[in-house]
């Protein structure tokens, strides 16, 4: 790609295509086995959701999330109060 001022420059660009035709994908592969293009797949909700399943034995329970919230509203409180005396 070319500025304004006729210098080359190296500009990498991310975008999001939405395929209407299934011939466009050939087309992107084939730009791809060019070495023009990359092409990265989007994680599925099913793979995302498998990772954090995965992590469920770190995940706090409902009265561990309702402690920490109760503290962090009486400090919340606390500090309110104060700047009031």
């Amino acid at each position: 790609m070319q500025s304004e001022k006729g210098k080359n420059e190296d500009v990498m660009e991310s975008l999001s295509v939405e395929i209407v035709n299934p011939n466009a994908k050939t087309l992107l592969y084939n730009l791809a086995a060019m070495n023009l293009i990359h092409i990265k797949n989007q994680p599925t909700l099913e793979s995302m959701l498998a990772t954090l399943r995965r992590n469920e034995a770190h995940v706090p329970s409902l009265e561990e999330i309702t402690q920490e919230v109760e503290l962090v509203r009486q400090a919340r409180y606390d500090r309110k109060n104060q700047n009031h005396n």
